[in-house]
């Protein structure tokens, strides 16, 4: 990495938290997008210095764009949007719809991740099959981490404006919820 680094932004998506970095080189016209460390975009000698860079990022393929403004004289000011949202309402959004939870078991760091509009489940970046069922409260959605028996239940908060609550146990402890 040259000391062009004009950007660094951190994106929680459900197959992990990438970390997306920006060079930009104003007097060689240099553009550079790496997400985790790999290069995936490289423009040299580009004239026109304000613009945008259109990419994705994640196994999902969310639309990322980086916005290369000047603010005065020669100084830039470069924002990220996900899927066509500022990088902030696009994590206010997704913390309505997915929960997220982090624990260690058996000495390895899980980052599970419900999409609560589909139900589907990732660890670590792969989505996990599951099997759900109907309870007299609400549903249970089972998997397995490992050696260690998993549930989503979701059951009615009884409040409109609460909706539904999704709970993660692991071998019949509840784990807390954390927020990105």
């Amino acid at each position: 990495m040259s000391n062009d680094l004009a950007g660094v932004w951190e994106v929680a998506l459900s197959d992990g938290v990438h970390r997306i970095e920006f060079e930009h080189g104003t007097t060689t016209g240099k553009r550079v997008i790496y997400i985790d460390g790999k290069e995936i975009l490289r423009r040299d000698w580009m004239f026109k210095l304000v613009g945008k860079e259109t990419f994705t990022v994640g196994k999902s393929d969310a639309k990322a764009t980086i916005n290369i403004d000047a603010v005065s004289g020669f100084a830039y000011e470069y924002t990220l949007e996900i899927n066509g949202k500022s990088l902030k309402k696009y994590m206010e959004n997704r913390s309505k719809v997915t929960s997220t939870w982090v624990l260690n078991l058996d000495g390895i760091d899980c980052r599970v991740v419900l999409e609560k509009d589909t139900m589907d489940v990732w660890c670590n970046g792969q989505n996990i099959e599951t099997a759900g069922e109907f309870v007299e409260d609400g549903t249970e959605t089972h998997f397995s981490l490992g050696d260690h028996n998993c549930c989503v239940k979701a059951v009615s908060s009884g409040k409109r404006r609460d909706g539904i609550i999704h709970t993660l146990l692991v071998d019949g402890t509840e784990i807390a919820e954390c927020t990105e």
